[in-house]
């Protein structure tokens, strides 16, 4: 009886460990390319919508663009916008369908699977994460004229109760 008593909490310990040490939760990171650090990192679910704000260089109107978690890589939705200008769609394509929202808004509609998606911080562009709620001004995490990637990866358990997202 002492024995299976002990074995049987050996293995509720290695099973403790391992929830605690393999990684298996998703989460949205950004690294900063220059020096490989993560600025930011939080937990993020399958079909989680994200938005990245910016205004736009040359019209100096906003756009946004919607990303979707998937379990190991994001997927560019669409980007709305209310003018066109440099480098915006002016017609559906092979690559993308335009199409005017209820709200007057253009939505280009893209669905296009991506392992990561790398954003350059705009020095006027204040490029804004949009995740749960939140904004985030992407300049407070990195330098403007910096590449920040966005990508998603597991976590461990651990790595998380202690306020960390590392990898």
């Amino acid at each position: 009886m002492h024995r299976q008593w002990i074995a049987g909490l050996v293995v509720f310990g290695a099973g403790v460990v391992g929830l605690l040490l393999w990684p298996f939760i998703s989460v949205l990171e950004l690294v900063d390319e220059r020096s490989g650090r993560v600025v930011f990192c939080d937990r993020v679910q399958r079909g989680e919508e994200l938005v990245i704000s910016f205004i736009h260089s040359v019209n100096r109107r906003p756009v946004f663009d919607t990303l979707q978690v998937e379990r190991d890589h994001l997927v560019i939705v669409k980007s709305r916008f209310d003018a066109f200008g440099a480098g915006m769609p002016e017609s559906s394509t092979s690559e993308g369908t335009l199409a005017v929202a209820p709200d007057g808004w253009l939505e280009w509609t893209v669905n296009q699977p991506v392992p990561e998606i790398t954003v350059r911080v705009g020095r006027v562009a204040d490029h804004t994460l949009n995740l749960k709620g939140r904004k985030i001004r992407l300049s407070a995490l990195a330098e403007p004229g910096s590449a920040l990637t966005f990508r998603v990866r597991k976590a461990r358990w651990l790595d998380l109760m202690k306020g960390r997202c590392i990898p």
